[in-house]
């Protein structure tokens, strides 16, 4: 979700909506990550290792290097894949490695690096050697660029691409769909832990960071000391509907009103007032709301402030502008929507191609997984949503959730499907870390993965949204980490 799991769209001022802030590098050219390395291409023999030790360009204190991995970690692809990892230098920290892992599925982790470790928790930079990378299909040197999904959906999740996008995407991937998944990224963690030389790790994901997270955990769960799990995404859906985003629909109601008890009350509820105006408008529309509203919680998570940094004077309050539309004035509602319109997202920041395989792969939908025939699938959908209740997605439709990207996307691609993890966590220290106004990753996702915890405990950051680690405003989220981390 954006740099929520899973996976979100932003305006050209704001942060990228996925895990980390949007990156400052440029986008490159567009044929980056286009092609793995050729199968003939010489694999580093014996433990995996950091070749070209480098300084990190604009970071002082971190060494970037390369990390080749196969292509395909079940060994019946063959090639090679580079993968840019970047290292803070004091290689001899006193508590050991903190792999810090990024958002999307899309979002390279190298160019973030600095503000993880050095803005952000520099008390934990003390003690920890902070190590990142850029996931594959990601980042400078990596990027899947599929030019029409990026062009339209960018960073989003929820907006839908073209049938035609999502044909070209499926086009230039080939035969390597389904080789991005999180299956191949956790075997690339591993590769990366014994490529450090370390027995064990502290892993650290935000978003989609925190299912790869408890992926890794879950599969390699000798070699995690603690874990971290912000914005928590579950890193299994025995009940196949997570990317359908129920629960994210139906916590919308919840966030709003929790957005309006906080004084001056608001003029009515805004829960019935987003319901009623997805009722009034097109099935289309519904989805472009359920978009904006995600995007805007990156810019203010009160969703009442009139003039949240990153929009121009006078274009926020959310609460206000559902209020509005509902009275027959809908200007400042769609001045919203306009506002977090998605697509354009530089491919080196952002790649919405890794986005597609990594996402339907790893997920299990009313259809199946990614290998089920394309025939079967939209009667299967259907027949599901026939059978929903549809107060599961209040305020919304199930129409918002059919139309959603996530669903439409998923729908349509076919690929290797990963193979399921286990779905309980090692008995270490598990920390869930939730803001009670994330709509990307909701609150109630936290606490269904905290029952695959042994040693799970989840903290709630009142008023927060999304990420904590990178844009809490506050700082009692982070001292949760810290205190977690310092013992």
């Amino acid at each position: 979700m954006r740099s929520r799991l899973l996976v979100t769209a932003v305006v050209a001022t704001a942060v990228a909506a996925v895990g980390g802030p949007a990156a400052a590098d440029g986008t490159p050219s567009p044929t980056t990550g286009s092609a793995p390395r050729p199968a003939g291409a010489p694999a580093a023999p014996g433990r995996p290792r950091l070749a070209d030790p480098h300084p990190c360009p604009d970071q002082p204190g971190f060494t970037c290097s390369t990390l080749r991995v196969p292509l395909d970690h079940r060994g019946k692809v063959p090639g090679t894949l580079d993968l840019q990892v970047a290292t803070a230098d004091n290689a001899g920290a006193p508590k050991g490695v903190l792999l810090f892992l990024t958002g999307g599925p899309g979002q390279p982790g190298v160019p973030f690096i600095t503000r993880i470790a050095t803005q952000r928790l520099p008390e934990l930079a003390k003690d920890y050697r902070f190590v990142m990378l850029d996931q594959r299909g990601t980042g400078e040197f990596g990027a899947i660029d599929c030019p029409r999904l990026q062009a339209q959906v960018g960073s989003s999740d929820i907006a839908a691409p073209t049938p035609a996008a999502i044909e070209e995407c499926s086009d230039i991937l080939g035969d390597r769909r389904g080789l991005y998944s999180t299956e191949q990224t956790v075997a690339d963690y591993d590769a990366l832990r014994q490529a450090l030389g370390v027995p064990t790790m502290v892993v650290d994901g935000v978003s989609y960071g925190s299912f790869t997270a408890a992926r890794y955990a879950a599969v390699h769960p000798t070699h995690v000391r603690k874990v971290v799990l912000d914005s928590v995404l579950p890193h299994v859906d025995p009940q196949a509907d997570d990317g359908l985003y129920f629960v994210g629909l139906h916590a919308q109601a919840r966030v709003l009103r929790d957005a309006c008890a906080t004084g001056p009350a608001c003029a009515s509820d805004p829960a019935e007032d987003l319901a009623w105006v997805v009722r009034h408008r097109t099935a289309a529309d519904g989805v472009k709301i359920f978009d904006a509203i995600v995007s805007y919680e990156f810019l203010d998570p009160t969703y009442r402030d009139p003039n949240p940094p990153g929009l121009p004077a006078g274009h926020g309050d959310l609460v206000g502008a559902l209020h509005a539309a509902r009275q027959g004035d809908p200007a400042r509602l769609d001045t919203i929507i306009a506002d977090m319109a998605p697509g354009g997202d530089p491919v080196a920041s952002y790649s919405s191609g890794l986005h597609i395989d990594a996402f339907c792969s790893d997920g299990a939908f009313p259809w199946g997984r990614s290998d089920a025939p394309l025939g079967g699938r939209q009667a299967k959908l259907d027949r599901t949503l026939r059978h929903t209740d549809p107060r599961r997605v209040w305020p919304y439709t199930l129409a918002t959730s059919a139309g959603s990207g996530f669903t439409q996307e998923c729908l349509r691609w076919s690929s290797r499907p990963a193979a399921e993890p286990p779905a309980r966590l090692p008995n270490v220290p598990v920390l869930l870390l939730n803001g009670d106004h994330d709509l990307s990753t909701p609150l109630e996702w936290a606490y269904e993965e905290a029952t695959h915890a042994p040693n799970g405990k989840v903290v709630v950051v009142k008023g927060a949204s999304h990420s904590i680690q990178n844009r809490e405003r506050g700082h009692a989220g982070r001292d949760a980490v810290i205190a977690f981390l310092a013992r």
